[in-house]
Formats: C-alpha cells, sequence, structure tokens
C-alpha cells in the first residue's frame, strides 16, 4: 500500500499570493505619486532612482509567490505556498570608474514555503519554479564586459550558469520549473545549475554575424553548493569541487528586425567529474555529457505590432545513458500575447515528457526480483516518462504586477520514484511584482 501522508490545505498560505497582489496595488503611503506609471512598485522615488542610473547605479528587486493545490489523484489532496524574493544591484563601470561596456553584478535571494510536487504529488517536475533551496542566499557577485563594439564579450564570477546558457523566454510563460526556462535534464543529469545556484566560472561570446552568436564557458562543479546545503549559502569559497563543466552554444537568430523572428540554439556539454553509472553496474565513471536543440519561432502576427500573435517553441534533449537519469527530455507548445486590447496578456500551453534511463527501471526490476515480489506484481509495469501539459494566462495588472492563474495535469508522477502514483490535477495562481 502506497504512503499517503495527512496534509492540510492550509487555505490562507494558498491565498497569499493573491493577497499580497491586492494589496499591492492599492495607494502606499511610501510610494511616489508615479507609482503607476513606472515598471516597479515603489516608482522612481521622486526623480531618485533615475539619477542613479545616471550615476552608474540600477538597483533591482522582484517577488515571485505561487500558491498551488491538487484537486485530483497525486498523493492527496490540498494546497502549497512557495515564494522567492530577490534583490540585487549592477554598477555600470564605464559611468562609475572609466570601464566602458563593463558591469559588476550582485545579487542576494530567498526562497521561503512548501512543495506541492514532493508533499502532494511526488513527482519529478516542480509544480513550483520557485521551490528549491529555501533559505537566502549570495546567487551572483560577477563582471561582464562588453567591447570589440559590443560583439565580443565576458563574463567572470560566481553567478548561474543557467542565466546564460541553456534558455528559451516563452518558458517563463509557465508556472513549472519544467518549462520555465530549462530542460531539468540539464541540472538533473549533470552538474549544469540553474538559479539561484551559483558557482566560479567564466564565459566568452562572439557575435560571428547578424545573426549568429557564439558562447562557451567554464563553470565549477561543487555539489556542496547546491539544495539544501543553507550552511554554504554565503561561502562561495567552500570545499567539495568534483570536476568542470564545460558548456558550447550557439544561438541563431534568422528574420531579426521583421514580425516573425526566431531563437535557435545548439548545445551541449561536456562534465569532467567521476560519478557511478546508473543501472546494475554502479561502477564510477569520468565524464557526462548532453546535447540539446532549443527553438522558438514568432508563427503568426496579426498586424505591425511583432509582439501581438502566436510564438511556438520546442525543445529536445539526449544525454549520455552510462550517467543520465533523464535519457531524452522533449517539450512542445506555444505562448498567445495580446488579448482583445490588453496587448501585454498572455495565453500559454505547453507538453514536456522525460524518459527515465532505461537502465535505471531495469535495476529496479531486479531489485523487486531478489526481493521475491512475485512476477505478476504491477509494481514491474513501471513507466518509463513522466509527462506534463500546462494551461497559463499571464494577466498583466500593469507594469510591475502580473497575475498568472495555471492548471497542470501530471501524467505518471511516480516514474522518477519507481512507484505508481495516479496522474495528478493541480491548479493555482502565480503573482509576480517587480519593486
Amino acid at each position: 500500500m502506497s504512503y499517503r501522508p495527512t496534509v492540510s490545505a492550509r487555505p490562507s498560505l494558498a491565498l497569499a499570493p493573491l493577497a499580497v497582489a491586492l494589496l499591492c496595488a492599492l495607494p502606499h503611503p511610501a510610494a511616489a505619486a508615479d507609482a503607476y506609471d513606472t515598471d516597479n512598485l515603489f516608482g522612481g522615488w521622486n526623480g531618485e532612482r533615475a539619477a542613479l542610473v545616471d550615476k552608474g547605479v540600477t538597483l533591482r528587486g522582484d517577488y515571485t509567490g505561487e500558491a498551488m493545490g491538487v484537486v485530483d489523484g497525486g498523493l492527496d489532496t490540498g494546497a502549497r505556498y512557495a515564494q522567492q524574493v530577490r534583490v540585487g544591484v549592477d554598477l555600470d563601470m564605464g559611468k562609475l570608474a572609466g570601464w566602458n561596456g563593463g558591469t559588476l553584478r550582485f545579487t542576494l535571494n530567498d526562497r521561503r514555503g512548501n512543495s506541492t510536487s514532493a508533499d502532494l504529488v511526488g513527482n519529478r517536475f516542480p509544480i513550483q519554479e520557485a521551490y528549491g533551496g529555501q533559505y537566502t542566499r549570495l546567487s551572483e557577485f560577477s563582471y561582464d564586459q562588453k567591447f570589440n563594439d559590443g560583439r565580443s564579450y565576458f563574463k567572470l564570477g560566481f553567478y548561474a550558469m543557467g542565466n546564460q546558457f541553456g534558455g528559451l523566454s516563452a518558458g517563463t510563460s509557465f508556472v513549472n520549473a519544467a518549462f520555465c526556462a530549462h530542460p531539468l535534464s540539464m541540472s538533473g543529469n549533470s552538474g549544469w545549475y540553474n538559479y539561484p545556484t551559483a558557482r566560479w566560472g567564466g564565459e566568452f561570446a562572439e557575435q560571428l554575424t547578424r545573426s549568429v552568436n557564439v558562447r562557451a564557458g567554464w563553470f565549477q562543479v561543487n555539489p556542496n553548493l547546491s539544495g539544501d546545503n543553507v550552511h554554504n549559502a554565503f561561502r562561495p569559497g567552500v570545499s567539495g569541487t568534483t570536476g568542470s563543466l564545460f558548456p558550447v552554444e550557439v544561438t541563431w537568430k534568422p528574420f531579426a528586425g521583421t514580425r516573425l523572428p526566431g531563437v535557435y540554439k545548439f548545445g551541449g556539454y561536456y562534465d569532467s567529474s567521476r560519478v557511478s553509472r546508473k543501472g546494475l553496474d554502479t561502477g564510477a565513471v569520468t565524464g557526462r555529457d548532453g546535447a540539446y536543440v532549443l527553438a522558438e519561432q514568432k508563427a503568426y502576427t496579426p498586424g505591425a505590432n511583432p509582439e501581438i500573435g502566436l510564438t511556438a517553441f520546442a525543445e529536445y534533449m539526449a544525454s549520455d545513458k552510462d550517467t543520465a537519469q533523464i535519457s531524452r527530455w522533449y517539450a512542445i507548445g506555444g505562448v498567445w500575447q495580446g488579448i482583445g486590447h490588453r496587448e501585454k496578456d498572455r495565453i500559454a500551453l505547453g507538453y514536456v515528457g522525460a524518459d527515465i534511463n532505461h537502465r535505471l527501471i531495469d535495476a529496479r526490476r531486479a531489485t523487486l526480483a531478489n526481493a521475491g515480489v512475485p512476477a505478476d506484481s504491477p509494481l514491474y509495469g513501471l513507466t518509463g516518462a513522466e509527462e506534463l501539459v500546462e494551461l497559463s494566462y499571464s494577466f498583466q495588472v500593469n507594469p510591475w504586477l502580473m497575475l498568472r492563474p495555471d492548471v497542470q495535469y501530471i501524467t505518471n508522477p511516480g516514474t522518477f520514484a519507481y512507484t505508481q502514483t495516479d496522474n495528478a490535477l493541480a491548479v493555482g495562481l502565480q503573482a509576480k511584482i517587480t519593486f
């Protein structure tokens, strides 16, 4: 019999992002009078914010709140709430020190709350993209430099490499981390890491032609800086390096400047870490690798505004079967922007699937056989892929407030836990505020 934890719905937490968003939409005594005419909640501080930018200091801040509940299937019904608060500053070193094209960046990230996936479904695709590493951490301390009239670029420091490699902007219209905004097989199969996890590294990019850019880098692989290692949140020099990760990515942007632009990314990586094989043979092997193709194409626009209309996207990634948990990754979907007179609103629909390495299933079945589980047990009928369909509506209330009702249907949620779990239907709301 499967374990089904006792769960309370916690309605007050489930409504938290909506309550915050509605409160933020009311007049704030501390906010400047231009709060509704700018891109952030607190406005321009009577001109002080623009004055700082003129001097080379740009302040950043945003909040993401996600209340997602399971209404059918999974392990149990109920709701969970998770949030992220991010603050940072960008220093224009051209204005501050005469280093034209240079920027020094500093970011802190704080996450709190509970996981709908872990508590209520038990699936691999995180239903809330803001869940993971629920503590305050240093997420960036880096320097980047443009030169050669902007055609050449390098970046060095302590930062999240996923901000630079392997992402599609269409994915940010969803709530589930499987879409937002990188294939999970990148981080699930190697030392690749995404925001807010930072490690030491560097990269170089070159604009070869108007439409072709190539980017390559080196990044530290250190598991002690990932996951729930809260004690290392402000220890960028902690020991534990297992190897180096070398990503390469070519970006092609056809039809740039037209009504139907596209973005196509062809990339791969090699991780030099020594790790255990997957499956029956768990001996050590040196090196992990993967390759991917990401595509985003404006398919239709009804008028002169290129933002309005349908953008289609697709993803495919394959990883080496010796070490990968996810052998294949595939996704497809579309985002329509412009609903009636609301030009910034978006509807997004997507499908994503991930195949578990068949060697892991073979090893699980061998374990069952050795334990004397009868051959006709349903436990032997383990599935080979977790799948997700997600539908969201992004309601851009004003430039700094976005509300996103969301529906997700997860198929075979027990795939990566080697269990049979009922398909799950999750619904909820995401709120994003820029301040």
